[in-house]
């Protein structure tokens, strides 16, 4: 048995892609060998004995959870009938590509495991869309407003700590600066623009910001105020992401206090979508949004 031409095709362009990054690649390579192993007629326990490993790891493998080794990829293609040298070699390269660090894991000791995970999906999104309440979104903070975030939720981190923090939000942002840069599409409540975080020069400072990337034609940025009432969102922020690989399904993430939540089941996601389709419709537009900034920046 071989691959099907979708899957090979799908494999080499993940190898020629530049931005992959290993979280979205080991999502699609668990993808594949999923498919594979469910053609062959394959159980998860029959395969974890293949590689000496429990049904629940073939599980988390297929989720894109955690790395593979070459060496149970291959033993996995040929339990699942791939004998095609060419295609057993992309799969390993694949799978090799998967297992390097991602430029986040140098900062592994400010980082907790499940935002690394947000990171690598932003690498690879085509459209990035946020709702916040409370902050101005990670992605469009200065190092200012992002060190008094970090010191609000860190209050017994040391300076150096903090310090990295705000270093990983930075090198985050430089996504949006590639030749690829993924469409960002954020909604602010009025809340976070007015609340004073960090003192009033921060704010002025941040405000501004926001004005110079609300000029960038991949950044739309929606302000949702006060007067227009409730929102559909009343949970609290939601961060969607749609990947340019067609294998790869719409991702919802939802931060909580020590733990996030990443959502990817159709019906899940597209509750989410739908909200956030209702919020861009109820919030100002990008155009208004701009005046907003302009007026509260004057204010502070």
């Amino acid at each position: 048995m071989s691959a099907s031409p979708e899957q090979t095709s799908s494999v080499r362009r993940a190898l020629t892609q530049q931005h992959g990054g290993p979280t979205v690649l080991r999502i699609l390579l668990g993808t594949h060998l999923r498919r594979l192993r469910e053609a062959a007629d394959v159980t998860r326990e029959a395969a974890g004995d293949a590689i000496r490993a429990s049904h629940a790891k073939i599980s988390r493998l297929e989720l894109g959870r955690v790395g593979y080794k070459e060496r149970d990829v291959a033993d996995l293609l040929t339990l699942y009938g791939v004998t095609d040298e060419q295609e057993r070699a992309e799969f390993l390269a694949l799978a090799h590509r998967a297992s390097s660090p991602g430029w986040w894991q140098k900062y592994g000791d400010v980082l907790p495991g499940w935002f690394e995970t947000l990171l690598g999906l932003e690498e690879a999104a085509g459209l990035i869309r946020n709702y916040q309440v409370q902050f101005i979104p990670g992605l469009l903070q200065t190092a200012d407003y992002a060190r008094a975030v970090m010191l609000l939720a860190n209050a017994g981190a040391s300076e150096q700590e903090i310090q990295r923090k705000v270093d990983v939000r930075l090198r985050r942002q430089q996504v949006l600066d590639r030749p690829d840069a993924p469409k960002l599409w954020v909604v602010v409540d009025e809340a976070a623009l007015r609340r004073p975080l960090g003192g009033a020069d921060v704010m002025r400072g941040q405000l501004r910001h926001l004005l110079e990337m609300g000029n960038r034609k991949n950044v739309t940025i929606q302000i949702a105020p006060f007067d227009i009432g409730g929102l559909a969102a009343a949970g609290g922020p939601i961060h969607v992401m749609r990947f340019t690989e067609p294998d790869l399904p719409d991702v919802v993430y939802l931060e909580q206090l020590t733990s996030a939540l990443y959502l990817d089941k159709p019906d899940e996601v597209e509750n989410y979508k739908l909200v956030m389709d209702r919020l861009c419709a109820t919030a100002e537009t990008h155009a208004g949004s701009m005046r907003i900034l302009e007026r509260l920046a004057d204010e502070f």
